[in-house]
């Protein structure tokens, strides 16, 4: 069902001279999306409500441990991060478990954190923009994610103050395997050895949700630019499958509104989220 005007597909915005020194990190080294540890602090907050408690379950597990002390902390800072700064476009962290848990594989959980990373991480979210322009106009090899390829898109990085990035080519290497780590998790890198990717199928619940966001973050016309799609890397001739899976569903519907097809969740993105369960 066609919704989409013709050549329909907006790429998203450099983030080169839009960021300040303070909004990027190198977190990214520490790591990476770590799905089982996330669900674990996810479950935490559910079941505690407040972050203070969360810490102090999180580090009495690991307090026999002092080997990996420094390191859970960091893991912790990072990964709670993401939640703490989650945006309200996305699904509440209170409500991850129950999302995680209704996902199908560990990659449908990954393609679901991965959105909250974006959020919290200005330099992922530079790249990731680099990348979709790569893919939108198709780019040879647009999802190339060799050192060599990645160390280009980040030299290109300028701050908004017109300074350019300017972290240790060693640091900078870590990152980069960091950023390939998290393509493997979501599926556009299948292997180890991979460097070149392809876009990932999506799971149902990774499509609820990224369909919410786009949904969210768009304006009226949101489809000819779906952010949660485009972030995971969908070239535009797969949206409209997409958006069938969607309304084949019971939380979306195509409705016409002043004289065109628009599709829209049937109550509010996220009303498949309960406490109790997603279906």
């Amino acid at each position: 069902m066609t919704i989409l005007s013709d050549g329909g597909g907006t790429r998203l915005p450099s983030l080169s001279r839009q960021l300040s020194s303070s909004d990027v990190n190198m977190d990214l080294t520490m790591c990476g999306l770590l799905v089982e540890r996330a669900e674990e602090l996810s479950s935490l907050y559910e079941e505690h409500g407040n972050w203070n408690t969360v810490k102090e379950v999180w580090f009495d597990e690991r307090r026999a441990n002092r080997s990996t002390r420094g390191s859970a902390q960091k893991i912790y800072r990072v990964l709670t991060s993401r939640f703490k700064n989650a945006p309200a476009d996305l699904p509440n962290p209170r409500d991850l478990p129950a999302v995680l848990d209704a996902c199908a594989t560990s990659r449908d959980k990954a393609q679901v954190l991965y959105p909250y990373l974006i959020a919290d991480d200005a330099l992922v979210r530079y790249v990731v923009h680099e990348y979709i322009q790569r893919l939108s106009s198709d780019h040879p090899d647009a999802l190339d994610f060799s050192n060599e390829t990645l160390m280009t898109i980040l030299n290109e990085f300028e701050y908004a103050d017109g300074t350019s990035f300017d972290y240790a080519e060693s640091t900078t290497k870590r990152w980069c395997e960091g950023f390939r780590s998290v393509m493997r998790e979501i599926g556009v890198l299948e292997n180890q050895q991979d460097v070149v990717g392809n876009p990932p199928s999506l799971g149902d619940i990774p499509l609820l949700v990224a369909m919410g966001y786009s949904y969210e973050v768009g304006a009226d016309d949101w489809f000819e630019s779906p952010t949660g799609l485009l972030y995971l890397f969908q070239p535009s001739d797969r949206w409209e499958e997409l958006y069938d899976r969607a309304a084949e569903t019971d939380e979306w519907e195509f409705v016409e509104l002043h004289g065109s097809l628009q599709l829209r969740p049937v109550t509010e993105p996220y009303s498949w989220v309960s406490q109790e369960g997603a279906e």
